[in-house]
């Protein structure tokens, strides 16, 4: 065991390490908050392996460090999810949030079990065995992301009884098997007994291009099922497979209680949803199980997903001009977010929506405007 340089979560690995053919799994990802697409699974429960002859397979586990080479504790409080197994729903791509969550969830120790959503399934695929995404996959000491298994998910739907015939026989689906929220929860528990962790990172609204006015009814309830109750579906399939003191966390947006012209197909109607819903359920799961439940309202970042919306760009610079920190958000500052409320050292943090923007919900006016030309508003230093 050789320990290596401390990690950007305040931790450090130790890892052993054998020759041997790395597996790369099945993963896909979403982006809640600027999503236009929905990134739940449906494909095929299978672990696929791909031979790569250079690459070695390391294991890896955490434990706080000093320095690089020194054996001593660290000051500070660590975060250390050793042991612990957590369950992404939403993974399509490596620029998105949910991408960025299972990676700093992974480099805290924790093992990764992912859903995804068919349609992403190939060119994801593709790009894994190609080895496209290994630079994205590479975490603080240096080893690659794992995941231990991909399991298909569509969270639009809670059984096979709920899923339209005209789904059951779409091309998207053929081969694939045990997908719907039920069987999926049902399928980790034969697998793995139990989760610590729960992550609902997907959202979908056919007609979010549509201003509200001219949204349609199936539209609007589209949104809110797939961007909201799915998250309902999800804890309320794994909660009996949570262990207790657990945690669960969703990504909203900040349209949910501010106007946001152009995200609309009551995509906002949906986040404030989720939020509601997210304080109800860190209630009922605390008192049952003892599982705490946050949300994480994240500012927009330029993903895959959220640049269908067409006006991704806009508000990455809105957000740059006017958020009291004048800088582009990362997935990965989101990412270790998201480690922090799923750790021990969030134990008392539940039913919360935690800002991770740059402070641009703080903001009442926008600072950039003509009308505030002539204050001196201080801008960042470079």
């Amino acid at each position: 065991m050789a320990a290596t340089a401390t990690s950007t979560l305040q931790i450090a690995t130790a890892r052993s390490c054998m020759s041997s053919p790395r597996k790369l799994v099945k993963a896909g990802a979403a982006v809640l908050g600027t999503s236009s697409k929905q990134f739940v699974s449906s494909v095929q429960p299978l672990q696929r392996s791909f031979m790569k002859s250079s690459v070695r397979s390391c294991k890896v586990a955490t434990k706080a460090m000093a320095e690089s080479g020194d054996t001593k504790p660290a000051p500070g409080l660590p975060i250390d999810l050793r042991g612990k197994r957590a369950f992404i729903a939403g993974v399509a791509d490596d620029n998105g949030y949910g991408w960025a969550i299972a990676k700093s969830l992974a480099a805290a120790g924790a093992e990764i079990l992912v859903g995804t959503w068919v349609p992403a399934l190939n060119i994801f695929e593709s790009s894994l065995r190609r080895g496209k995404f290994d630079e994205s996959r590479v975490l603080p000491d240096g080893s690659l992301m794992e995941i231990t298994k991909v399991y298909p998910l569509d969270a639009v739907y809670d059984k096979m009884e709920d899923v339209p015939e005209d789904v059951k026989t779409n091309k998207r689906y053929a081969g694939s098997t045990n997908w719907t929220v039920q069987e999926v929860a049902e399928s980790v528990k034969q697998d793995f007994g139990s989760i610590d962790i729960l992550v609902h990172s997907l959202a979908n609204g056919p007609e979010v291009t549509k201003p509200l006015l001219e949204t349609s009814r199936n539209g609007y309830l589209a949104a809110l099922s797939a961007s909201s109750y799915s998250y309902i579906s999800l804890l309320k399939h794994f909660l009996p497979i949570m262990n207790q003191g657990g945690s669960s966390i969703s990504l909203t947006y900040i349209a949910s209680e501010r106007i946001i012209p152009g995200y609309g197909g009551g995509m906002s109607s949906a986040k404030a949803a989720l939020e509601s819903d997210t304080r109800v359920l860190a209630f009922e799961a605390g008192r049952r199980r003892k599982i705490r439940v946050n949300t994480i309202s994240a500012g927009p970042l330029r993903s895959r997903a959220a640049k269908a919306i067409g006006f991704i760009d806009t508000m990455i610079d809105y957000s740059s001009a006017n958020a009291p920190l004048q800088k582009e958000l990362s997935a990965d500052e989101v990412g270790n977010a998201a480690a922090f409320l799923v750790s021990p050292l969030a134990s008392a943090i539940t039913g919360a929506v935690i800002y991770v923007d740059n402070g641009l919900n703080a903001m009442g006016v926008g600072v950039d405007s003509p009308i505030f030309k002539d204050l001196d508003i201080p801008k960042a230093e470079h």
